[in-house]
């Protein structure tokens, strides 16, 4: 039998967390030490506090390559509500969120507004926006038909209709005005 931690000089927590069979404060276990192996999915060095933490997702970006266009999409086609607008021209940042979810957004933005990003990038962003490989997101609802039927009377380029996935979801697919994947898959 390999030796309590209070036998090789331990902490005291190391100790009372051997006792009650828990992970010492390295994520070990008797188990662990007697095989040799430390447990990979411990987390080392992190407060306990840090472990739950309450965060949530509050905003997504996607590239918009033409803000009227993109407002057009989300907001009479989705149905999402236009949240703020700001900039002018093609250089604007616009929120956009689900009806009566006022914490979950998209932010619309212009995508080589960044003064850091250099003129290939820019070109390579240009470049994955029309082939439709450089923003995606995904989204869900209870009812995928008549969320299909609704997007697809919105004249929007259709990429996949309602589908029974092999992974267990049922979902489908199009593409906003800027070329983003818009996934929907249905709620279970």
């Amino acid at each position: 039998m390999i030796a309590p931690p209070a036998a090789t000089g331990q902490k005291p927590d190391q100790q009372v967390a051997w006792e009650l069979g828990q992970p010492d404060s390295r994520g070990r276990t008797e188990q662990t030490l007697r095989s040799g192996q430390d447990s990979r999915s411990a987390v080392h060095g992190v407060a306990s506090s840090l472990l739950c933490m309450d965060i949530t997702i509050h905003t997504t970006a996607l590239p918009h390559d033409d803000p009227d266009a993109s407002v057009a999409f989300y907001r009479d086609v989705l149905g999402f509500e236009v949240r703020s607008d700001v900039g002018q021209g093609r250089m604007r940042w616009i929120t956009v969120g689900p009806v009566g979810q006022p914490g979950t957004s998209i932010l619309l933005a212009p995508p080589a507004a960044d003064p850091g990003i250099t003129e290939d990038e820019r070109r390579t962003i240009t470049e994955m926006m029309a082939k439709g490989t450089y923003g995606w997101i995904l989204l869900a609802t209870p009812d995928l038909d008549a969320t299909f039927e609704k997007v697809q009377a919105g004249d929007t380029e259709v990429v996949q209709e309602p589908t029974e996935q092999p992974y267990g979801i049922r979902d489908c697919a199009f593409r906003d005005p800027a070329g983003n994947l818009i996934r929907i898959q249905e709620l279970r």
